[in-house]
């Protein structure tokens, strides 16, 4: 073939080719001839439930509208010979009616929908119904499980096999989840796996239930007894039969090393399919537990991909793909070895398509490729089919070559139009597509709608719509104003759909547009408008106020708009509505507060809407107290009387009437109300309020009303009682002035959009028969409205929508004597669905010991799924970074979550521990929920001061000399560098000496003080330190003991013998008094002593009231004061000056009373410190009730 020859057909390929994928984009009409295409069916694997009646869907479209029939295992299903079987109108679309007790067994089988037309023939997939079962379990007695403490155990579940399989889980008999940990776990296969069984494992309601999801039936097995002795329980049982002590010895199940309960050996496969989920499961036997890892030998584990379950005992991969085969390492570690278990995986595929085909339209005579690619493993065959028949059997066709994948079109005629049918297939399924080629020669048309106006705020972009069709496909071109100058390049963007785009709006793009769609059959044209609009501003803002108590208070808020747009303007009061009281009076420019209130402090917000735009402006009012003044009396007025209706009118009406006595107060104005007779009998509204200087107002009504007027007058001092009512003035019906407000549209699932509004009122029904009519389409998608109409709801709800895409709506009024007005559009949206995609590029940027920042790259706007709310950002500590801590043994700290609305890309994580190692990832969340995590990122923070010592003790303490102890800090947040130790002496009368310092390496943990004064407390601080400086500091006081010849001193007092001719003398002289007085008493004699006790009682026995209670103060001073009260008992040592929470702190006396069993019976004492330092002068023992009141 010549060089020439070859090239042009390679032209006409790659030409074929373009045209193909532009052309095959495009949907027909459907009021243009085409082969059917089926647009719904159920799916392949049919899973029904026995109870409810069998619907297998197949929807198709086409022109002229296909007709349906079924094939059953391969057979024609004859439908009217099926009493059962009935097939929706205008649908292939079967339900099996087995509601009277038929068996749907009898039903089950392949069943295939064929739709057809004289243009062709479309085909579903093979659809197997199958029955969903859930059979009984087996009856079976279960005798008792005896194992000794720290084997394994096994407790099987095996449930009857059921479609589907169902879905496994042990209980109790309280219908509580047992508890799983790593040393008990449930298997895949449902199975209850004892790594080494404990006393506390001994239960007999170990009960397995299986629930079947299509029937929602459970079913349990027969409950388990599991009964776990330890070697003790052993001997005594035995010893009852043997009378002997000890059979067994005392010695518990030894430990062991790992091995696998599952699965077993060392090496094991696994087969998956491309697409689905992978989950690799080791089960481990040892004592202790055994820790489960996994790895891949040939590779990295997919990190996004891969999730460890059942603590760590499941390796799950989703989304397998062809990388994820390969050898997988699980390994089983106790402190006494270890042993791993190799899983070979293999990954196979089902047919997936790499270029599915799509409908392709030609003219005559075009050339055009349909293209069928799909992979798998092993490699799908491709076939083709031909209105449902083999295309090997078809006959020849000259314009029509079959290359494998591939059919190449050349030059086709009219009235070749089919359906072609391409199924990928291999060993693990299979691909059915269903394309039409559809010969056609037609002109072009545009299929946006006619003089459409598009309005835009200028500045911002503007797009203009030219969607169109024809055969071939037609090419559009852009006029201004008239067809003289074709529309090219800046500032104009041109797309492929025939869309126009003015980047920057400005009033000079104003006018009328035409596209003109043109192709050898015709030109079709189309014209819309483009209306730039000037931006809505607020050009007087409201103002900050201070206002006293009781006065009125004006914000202003001036709009300039663009004159064709009507501004609706509202008012919040810290982001809410206003309060509902007539003190708020809102008028087109300004917001008016009447007589303000503290309650009425806040911040006002001024919100200016267009149909296009909005601007708002907010200010703070604040109240202050008014100033006294004398006070004035005055009366409310009298109530207005003479009512007169005149000037009667459809829907208005003259009122007049005549004021009552203003009683000193000018009338301010008058309130009228209304009552409607026919919907409302016996309640009065509000209508209209005038000035107090009229007396006449002329009233808008509203139809099908029975009115009777009031009026009530105002002044400084309130409202006047209401007037006699007026005549009664009824208007007719007439069709409703006004719409449904507060319309909206949002969703409550995925898959729905809910409407709603705010109902009309009986007064604004306008007349009997009041309904709504509801409407909405796919915005910028479909073209003709949905509508529904209904009654005496407030809301609709769409079905089976996409997942959170923007809908028009509309809801209009109608009643029997017509319909409201045209209603507005509002946009909503459709439900939203959890986020599919994970924040990207996590970084960590750590400030400094305690505070991080976070970076990450937002997620895709397409993967949100729903309304952006924000990022959530989890973070834990793994561990602190010193060595002794090692790896992979510390618990991490509880995980902690900030939330970070909006779109944002970084946030901080302040609180965090110094020197340690954490873990951060990054969720996206919307409306519905989080999306799936980013990838664990790790970062570590510097070293910080570290914490207060854990103690400060003496050890030993001699005559100058004292040892002192500390532990170090619990909180070390770093690598510590010494310790500083201060002391100083303290005298009886509480005055310091010199502070002295001493450094202590880091490695030590005493120190031993020379050359310090007997007797004598001292006051310690010490502290430790890192790199980044000293930490808070620990504040303890110690003493030296007494010089022993000094004690013995004072011991030799008590010995001398003049002392002791004192001390006998003195108690004679006591005994001599007590007989004298004891002698007067016998004679009935009264002293003066006796009526003092009789006129006074001792204080010492008045009962104790609440407020005598009262405790020590507590000191956390550490700077240069020594403990209140403190004294030096005989060990050497004094109270330190922090709280140790002791109870004989609490008690009576230094020692404190205990049980055998070392529990606290002391009595609690109401007495200060200083009571305790002034000595204990009572020995009597605490009371037991007493100690008891002390509680109550």
């Amino acid at each position: 073939m010549p060089m020439m020859d070859i090239l042009r057909d390679c032209w006409k390929l790659l030409l074929v080719l373009f045209l193909g994928n532009v052309v095959m984009a495009l949907e027909v009409p459907l009021d243009l001839p085409q082969p059917p295409t089926i647009t719904h069916q159920s799916p392949k694997d049919y899973i029904v439930d026995p109870r409810e009646n069998i619907i297998i869907h197949c929807e198709a479209k086409g022109k002229p509208h296909p007709r349906f029939s079924w094939t059953r295992n391969g057979i024609h299903f004859d439908i009217d010979k099926e009493p059962k079987v009935t097939m929706k109108g205008h649908s292939g679309t079967l339900t099996i009616d087995i509601s009277g007790g038929e068996k749907v067994e009898a039903y089950e089988g392949v069943y295939q929908c064929t739709a057809r037309n004289e243009h062709g023939t479309a085909v579903s997939n093979n659809i197997v119904i199958r029955q969903s079962r859930s059979p009984l379990w087996s009856k079976e007695r279960i005798k008792p499980i005896i194992v000794q403490q720290g084997v394994s155990l096994v407790l099987q579940c095996r449930p009857p096999a059921g479609l589907p399989p169902p879905i496994i889980f042990w209980m109790d008999n309280n219908f509580q989840r047992l508890p799983q940990s790593q040393r008990v776990s449930q298997g895949l296969n449902g199975d209850l796996y004892f790594s080494n069984v404990m006393t506390e494992d001994s239960r007999s309601d170990y009960i397995c239930y299986a629930r079947f999801p299509h029937t929602q039936t459970i079913q349990q097995k027969q409950p388990i007894t599991v009964h776990v002795l330890n070697m003790d329980a052993i001997n005594e049982t035995m010893a009852a039969y043997f009378n002997d002590t000890d059979l067994f010895g005392d010695a518990p199940a030894e430990e062991r090393s790992p091995s696998f309960l599952v699965p077993t050996g060392s090496t094991s496969s696994k087969l998956v399919l491309r697409g689905q989920v992978l989950e690799l499961e080791c089960i481990a036997d040892g004592l202790p537990t055994p820790e489960l890892s996994w790895s891949k030998i040939s590779g990295e584990l997919p990190t996004k991909r891969a999730f460890y379950l059942n603590f760590q005992k499941t390796l799950r991969i989703v989304n397998v793909s062809e990388a994820d085969a390969g050898e997988y390492r699980c390994k089983a570690k106790n402190r006494l070895g270890s042993v791993h278990h190799t899983i070979r995986v293999t990954v196979k595929a089902a047919p997936y398509w790499i270029d599915a085909p799509r409908n392709l339209v030609l003219a005559p005579l075009e050339m055009g490729v349909l293209t069928c690619r799909a992979g798998g493993n092993p490699k799908p065959i491709i076939s083709w089919s031909i209105n449902g028949d083999p295309i090997e059997n078809a006959p020849p066709d000259s314009s029509r070559k079959v290359e494998d994948d591939t059919i190449i079109f050349t030059d086709v005629q009219t009235g070749s139009s089919a359906v072609y049918q391409c199924n990928a297939s291999n060993e693990y399924g299979y691909l059915l597509s269903n394309v039409f080629v559809n010969v056609l020669a037609e002109p072009p048309r545009v299929l946006t709608p006619l003089n459409k106006v598009y309005q835009v705020i200028m500045n911002k972009p503007a797009l203009l719509d030219c969607a169109s069709f024809g055969s071939p496909l037609p090419v559009v071109t852009w006029y201004k104003n008239s067809r003289t100058g074709v529309l090219v390049g800046d500032p104009f963007v041109f797309y492929e759909n025939g869309t126009l785009e003015i980047p920057v709006a400005q009033a000079s793009n104003n006018g009328k547009y035409t596209c003109v769609a043109t192709n050898t059959f015709g030109i079709s044209e189309n014209h819309v408008y483009l209306e730039v609009k000037e931006p809505t501003r607020i050009l007087k803002q409201p103002e900050y106020k201070v206002v006293q108590r009781n006065r009125d208070v004006v914000f202003e808020c001036k709009v300039k708009h663009d004159p064709s747009l009507v501004p609706t303007t509202t008012w919040l009061k810290d982001d809410g509505e206003l309060p509902d009281h007539e003190r708020f009076i809102v008028n087109p420019d300004s917001l008016t507060i009447i007589k303000v209130t503290e309650n009425d402090e806040g911040t006002y917000t001024c919100i200016t809407n267009t149909t296009l735009d909005q601007d708002s402006a907010s200010a703070q009012l604040t109240v202050v107290e008014a100033p006294p003044t004398p006070a004035v009396i005055y009366e409310q007025p009298d109530a207005p009387t003479d009512l007169e209706l005149t000037d009667h009118g459809a829907r208005s009406v003259q009122l007049t009437w005549t004021p009552g006595d203003e009683h000193n107060s000018p009338i301010k104005k008058f309130l009228i109300q209304y009552e409607d007779a026919l919907h409302d009998r016996g309640t009065w509204h509000n209508l209209t309020e005038v000035p107090g200087t009229k007396t006449t107002a002329h009233l808008k009504l509203s139809p099908y009303v029975h009115y009777s007027f009031r009026v009530m007058a105002l002044n400084d001092v309130g409202y006047s009682l209401p007037s006699q009512p007026s005549h009664q003035y009824k208007t007719n019906p007439a069709a409703p002035d006004e719409n449904p407000s507060e319309v909206n549209g949002t969703g409550t699932e995925h898959n729905n959009l809910v409407i709603s509004w705010k109902p009309l009122t009986s007064l604004q029904s306008n007349a009997p028969g009041l309904q709504y009519k509801v409407m909405w389409r796919q915005k910028d998608v479909d073209k003709d409205w949905t509508s529904v109409t209904v009654a005496n709801v407030s809301k609709f709800v769409v079905a089976g929508t996409p997942t959170f895409v923007p809908y028009e709506i509309k809801v209009q009024a109608l009643n029997k004597y017509g319909h409201g007005p045209k209603p507005a559009v509002v946009v909503g949206y459709s439900g939203e669905d959890l986020p599919v995609a994970a924040p990207e590029k996590v970084r960590v940027v750590v400030q400094n010991s305690t505070l991080a920042e976070v970076y990450w790259e937002p997620v895709p706007p397409n993967t949100l799924r729903g309304k952006l709310k924000g990022y959530k950002v989890y973070y834990w500590k793994e561990r602190n970074l010193h060595k002794h801590n090692g790896h992979g043994h510390s618990h991490p700290m509880e995980q902690q979550t900030l939330n970070f609305t909006g779109n944002r890309s970084h946030g901080k994580l302040p609180g965090l521990h110094p020197y340690s190692l954490y873990m951060v990832n990054i969720r996206v969340y919307n409306g519905r929920g989080e999306g799936p995590p980013s990838n664990n990122h790790q970062f570590e923070t510097p070293e910080g001061v570290p914490g207060r010592p854990a103690y400060l003790k003496v050890t030993e303490s001699n005559l100058d000399s004292l040892t002192l102890e500390w532990g170090p800090p619990h909180e070390k947040n770093g690598r510590l560098t010494g310790y500083t130790l201060q002391y100083q002496s303290v005298n009886n009368t509480n005055e310091f000496s010199q502070l002295e310092e001493v450094s202590v390496p880091a490695n030590e943990t005493s120190i031993t003080l020379h050359n310090l004064k007997y007797s004598t407390r001292y006051k310690f601080y010490f502290s430790a330190k890192t790199h980044r400086g000293s930490g808070p500091r620990i504040t303890e006081e110690f003493a030296t003991i007494m010089d022993a010849a000094m004690a013995s001193r004072q011991v030799d007092i008590a010995t001398q013998g003049w002392f002791i001719g004192l001390m006998c003398a003195i108690a004679l002289l006591i005994l001599v008094l007590l007989i004298v007085c004891f002698i007067k008493r016998n004679k009935g004699g009264k002293y003066p002593v006796k009526e003092k006790e009789d006129a006074h009682a001792d204080p010492e026995i008045q009962p104790m009231k609440d407020d005598d209670i009262t405790f020590g103060e507590y000191s956390d001073n550490e700077d240069h004061k020594p403990l209140k009260g403190s004294r030096t008992p005989s060990s050497g040592t004094v109270k330190r000056d922090e709280s140790d929470d002791s109870l004989v702190d609490y008690g009576e006396g230094g020692d404190g009373q205990f049980n055998e069993d070392g529990s606290f019976i002391g009595q609690y004492s109401g007495k200060t410190e200083r009571d305790t330092v002034q000595g204990h002068e009572s020995s009597e023992a605490p009371s037991p009730i007493n100690a008891m009141n002390s509680f109550v």
